[in-house]
């Protein structure tokens, strides 16, 4: 069964990125796929200080516990959504770190995006599709973009769903592009020997 994993791209006290994401983990179930929610809060990680780079080949295992854990949960996804906020025009520094601690394991795959904040966190989507190039995700060009009173609404204490409910057209063509670009790459590593 094809595995999407839904990463919540900030921990911060109050944040409203694990409303957003479970509505995407929400429609990637309904299409039949078997959607994961990966909370950054879930995978404490130090900050990125290695001595060997994650995509040298050969490198030994990690020694943080918690660092193998993310590792494997992304060894084991097919296809990914990073739910990001967008802080001083680029993603969240936690969501930053966690993809820096992995590299073969996110290789060719297919990533995808749902983002909050000023403009709408487009400025984090587009730094994230450089990012997450650079690792060999290949990035789908459709993406979700959260308007801003649906952010007021959730600091405000109030129901988001009504704002998360108008982007599900925007959403559901989202996961379609994704699919696609998960079934085929997975097909092409399957053939690859990978």
């Amino acid at each position: 069964m094809t595995i999407l994993s839904v990463i919540v791209g900030s921990t911060r006290p109050g944040r409203f990125s694990e409303k957003p994401a479970h509505w995407i983990v929400e429609l990637v179930r309904q299409r039949g796929v078997e959607g994961r929610l990966l909370d950054l809060r879930d995978y404490p990680m130090p900050f990125f200080d290695e001595a060997v780079t994650p995509g040298r080949p050969g490198r030994a295992p990690y020694a943080n516990e918690v660092v193998r854990r993310w590792t494997a949960e992304i060894a084991a996804a097919d296809g990914f959504v990073f739910v990001t906020p967008e802080y001083n025009y680029a993603p969240a520094a936690v969501l930053k770190n966690a993809i820096d601690w992995v590299y073969p394991e996110w290789n060719r795959k297919a990533a995808a995006f749902v983002s909050y904040g000023s403009a709408m966190g487009a400025r984090a989507v587009q730094q994230l599709r450089e990012i997450v190039i650079e690792v060999q995700l290949a990035p789908v060009r459709s993406a979700v973009h959260i308007p801003v009173a649906t952010l007021w609404a959730h600091r405000q204490g109030g129901d988001v769903a009504k704002g998360l409910g108008e982007l599900e057209p925007a959403a559901k063509k989202m996961i379609d592009d994704l699919l696609w670009w998960t079934e085929a790459l997975k097909a092409a590593r399957a053939n690859a020997g990978r």
